[in-house]
């Protein structure tokens, strides 16, 4: 063969008809076809594996039941395999029952209370039987409502020196014209007077942060009782009502108690007081006797009492 002629200046020939076309267009053919020949492949490797889609589908709702079976053999290893299929079908037949059985009893009551409202008899729908018997009062047994104050309202507003107060005045509280004083003896032994008539109410108490009249001894409370003024009605003596502001006592619930005239009243109530009545607060063995300004003279001087009393009224009015 001839050796291929070179151009003049030493270099191949570059004519398209020596060489090979370098055209894109056979590879992307070429890669396509590779593609629908793999995709070709795995659809019948699929077929192959699995003849349909339904038969795939029920082999996999199997797996599913097969790992729920053996999930709950483990959980309960006595329990036998079907069983739970019996129970499921079970639990449908009883729910049914009892459906239709409250529907049977809801008919039966439906007619029962309109044969109440017609004939007025209380029959029993269960028992099938009339019973008239009057009915029993249930109310009795009831508790009734109370619509007391609870306290717990009373946390805010009630609140002196960042302690809450378990006592509050009444609306009928006044200040008293009548200066009332007491008396306090420790073993026949004369302390210094108390006056008690600046105030319309005093807190006794062991807690001398908020106690108006402080009791140190350890049988008392720390909010023992109130000394109390309220304005009452009395009758007078020809007939007529008035009004007046007298003094009461009132426990407030504590562990020892409080004695008038050595005995122990009630907590949680008022007690009206008179003069030279003898107060004692739970085991402390001091006597505190109330008194006013006109006591130590004679009782003469009723009238006088009676005339500040109507002042009082006038001036409350």
């Amino acid at each position: 063969r001839s050796p291929k002629r070179k151009s003049k200046s030493g270099r191949r020939s570059r004519s398209p008809r020596g060489r090979r076309s370098r055209s894109p267009h056979h590879a992307a053919v070429k890669v396509k076809q590779e593609r629908d020949d793999h995709c070709r492949r795995v659809n019948e490797e699929r077929k192959q594996r699995y003849p349909s889609e339904q038969e795939h589908r029920r082999e996999r709702s199997g797996d599913r039941d097969r790992h729920r079976d053996h999930s709950d053999r483990r959980k309960n290893p006595n329990e036998r395999p079907g069983v739970r299929g019996h129970e499921r079908e079970r639990d449908v037949q009883n729910i049914r029952e009892q459906q239709a059985e409250r529907e049977f009893y809801n008919e039966r009551r439906r007619e029962h209370r309109q044969n109440n409202e017609g004939s007025g008899v209380d029959q029993n729908p269960e028992l099938g039987h009339s019973d008239n018997k009057p009915k029993e009062k249930a109310s009795v047994n009831k508790e009734k409502p109370s619509f007391e104050l609870s306290g717990a309202l009373l946390e805010d507003t009630n609140t002196f020196r960042g302690v809450v107060i378990k006592y509050s005045e009444p609306p009928e509280a006044r200040i008293p014209k009548k200066r009332w004083r007491l008396y306090p003896f420790k073993n026949d032994e004369f302390l210094p007077v108390m006056y008690i008539h600046r105030q319309s109410a005093y807190l006794l108490g062991r807690h001398r942060r908020i106690a108006d009249i402080p009791i140190d001894h350890p049988s008392c409370s720390k909010q023992h009782a109130v000394f109390q003024y309220r304005l009452v009605e009395y009758t007078r003596a020809d007939g007529t009502v008035g009004r007046r502001v007298r003094p009461y006592i009132i426990d407030l619930g504590s562990g020892n108690g409080t004695f008038l005239n050595n005995q122990r009243i009630e907590p949680q109530r008022y007690y009206e007081l008179k003069e030279k009545d003898v107060l004692k607060f739970g085991f402390s063995s001091r006597e505190y006797v109330l008194l006013h300004e006109s006591s130590d003279k004679s009782e003469a001087n009723t009238k006088d009492d009676d005339d500040e009393e109507e002042k009082e009224e006038e001036s409350d009015s």
